[in-house]
């Protein structure tokens, strides 16, 4: 029987509404949100789910293939329960202060609790102007919408935390675009994406409270949060809210590591980006390292400033982690705990990606006096010949103590350009070194290359990948959408039918848009 979900609301029900309920373009005082409903589409139609999230969610198979499902996940309709809502937020824009920001095209709809017993909010990108949109039109084209799709999911099944996806649905409308900020707007397909998480609350969330000094709503909003995704804390006190903003450098620690682990660049690591759980969070001018570069970043809009490249993040992350604190000190009292955990978050970050190099080169342990070196003439090295960052780790594990380092050089595929005969001899240096490295570890090698396969991923969502399937979709075929959901569904396994996702870059896409450098509307 087609069973219809049914939603609910502890977010609106526990925090203050905008006391306004026209869906007008404003500043937004005392209040954590704002009453808005989806703007309706001419035709919504569903072109992709994630079955791992429906299933969670408990979405039937008939729910998912009826006309509702597209039409409410479209912004056309409503299930039981949902009453929407767009949040309140300020936040740090490339290290300015901007303000108010708040949700300009993500619409809340409410609560689902999953198979799971979590509860998680549901929420449409691109389902039209709330009063945050400030000159935009709160929609999405579909060139973006099938880029956070995928991503979404991608970087769930690489074990990075992350929000999730559950749907993709076109709109049958046009909305105009200027990609690249450079004059030449066009007409794109509209379409929208379902995001899903346990909570969307950022760090921006407790920011606009502060600058506004509306304390009160600022202790409601962390009690709120305290109560519902940190129960475990306690009642909220002044050791509690140090305790809560302790676990919350750790868990940011933890996904900066997991994002160098797998090469992944946020792009626009704003604060009103930063999830209060330590998740992944708003999938924009993203992209994977493909030659190592840790001064690489896909964002257009960064690329002058290099505020936000690959090898930045951690450092980039204690900054927003700081701007935090300095927002929930007023309901603190005082900052000796807060500047105890932003002093800490280095030596939290290291720890943690010197376990995560160990795995990604096999080692059983981590020597400090000699593995910090290793890591960096190695990094150098694929820096400098602009080695593929994913299939060199991948390729890795196949090395051992009795491989021939001159033989794995030449052989591998990593290499974008024939190496130099200098940085050859380097390489061949290096994997002779690491073969007398792994002669001491106590793992074998079976057991070294299972770990190896488990850290390094064989398949990621490349940019390039994503553009080819955002073109052919643009042509009406959204079959590799299905087909690289499923690539990036088992990214550590080997799977033959899938190997042409598995290669580096073409050159052809080194300077591509869409396949290279991106912007913030892409």
């Amino acid at each position: 029987m087609n069973k219809a979900p049914i939603f609910e609301q502890h977010f609106v029900d526990s925090l203050r509404a905008d006391a306004d309920t026209t869906n007008s373009i404003r500043q937004v005082a005392n209040a954590a949100y704002s009453w808005v409903n989806p703007t309706a589409v001419s035709n919504p139609q569903l072109i992709a789910h994630s079955p791992e999230m429906a299933k969670l969610l408990d979405f039937d198979q008939a729910v998912i293939n009826s006309k509702q499902f597209a039409h409410v996940f479209g912004g056309n309709d409503l299930y039981d329960g949902m009453r929407p809502f767009a949040m309140n937020y300020a936040g740090h824009q490339f290290g300015n202060w901007a303000g108010q920001l708040g949700d300009g095209r993500a619409i809340n709809l409410g609560e689902r609790v999953g198979r799971d017993q979590q509860r998680w909010m549901l929420q449409l990108k691109g389902a039209g102007p709330t009063p945050y949109s400030r000159t935009a039109d709160g929609r999405a084209v579909l060139r973006s919408s099938i880029r956070e799709f995928l991503c979404s999911e991608a970087m769930f099944h690489l074990g990075v935390p992350t929000t999730r996806a559950l749907s993709l649905v076109v709109t049958g409308d046009q909305i105009k675009r200027d990609m690249f900020y450079d004059g030449n707007a066009q007409f794109e397909a509209g379409a929208i994406v379902c995001r899903v998480s346990p909570s969307f609350i950022r760090f921006g969330s407790f920011q606009i409270h502060a600058a506004r000094q509306e304390t009160e709503l600022l202790q409601q909003l962390a009690d709120f949060t305290i109560r519902e995704h940190f129960p475990h804390l306690g009642p909220p006190s002044k050791e509690v809210y140090e305790q809560w903003f302790a676990e919350i450098c750790q868990s940011t620690a933890a996904l900066m590591v997991e994002w160098m682990r797998v090469g992944f660049v946020h792009g626009v690591m704003n604060t009103d980006n930063m999830s209060i759980l330590g998740l992944t969070i708003d999938y924009g001018p993203y992209g994977w390292v493909d030659n190592f570069d840790e001064d690489w970043t896909p964002n257009t809009t960064d690329a002058h400033s290099l505020r936000y490249t690959f090898g930045n993040q951690p450092a980039v992350a204690q900054w927003n982690l700081l701007q935090l604190a300095r927002a929930i000190l007023p309901i603190v009292g005082d900052s000796i705990g807060l500047q105890s955990s932003i002093t800490e978050f280095p030596s939290l970050y290291q720890d943690r990606y010197e376990r995560m190099m160990a795995s990604k080169l096999g080692l059983s342990e981590w020597n400090a006096e000699s593995e910090p070196e290793r890591v960096a003439d190695l990094l150098t090295l694929l820096k400098e010949e602009e080695i593929d960052y994913t299939i060199f780790f991948r390729t890795l594990s196949s090395f051992d103590t009795e491989s021939d380092a001159v033989s794995f050089s030449k052989n591998h595929d990593a290499w974008y350009r024939a190496p130099s005969d200098r940085n050859m001899a380097t390489m061949v240096s290096w994997l002779e070194r690491y073969a007398n490295r792994l002669a001491e570890t106590s793992w074998e090698g079976d057991q070294r290359a299972r770990v190896m396969n488990a850290t390094n991923p064989k398949y990621i969502l490349r940019n390039y990948l994503a553009q080819t399937a955002i073109e052919q979709a643009h042509a009406g075929d959204y079959a590799m959408i299905h087909r690289l959901l499923d690539a990036v569904r088992n990214p550590y396994d080997e799977q033959p039918e899938m190997e042409e996702y598995a290669g580096k870059r073409p050159e052809w896409a080194r300077n591509k848009p869409g396949s290279s450098m991106l912007s913030c509307s892409s």
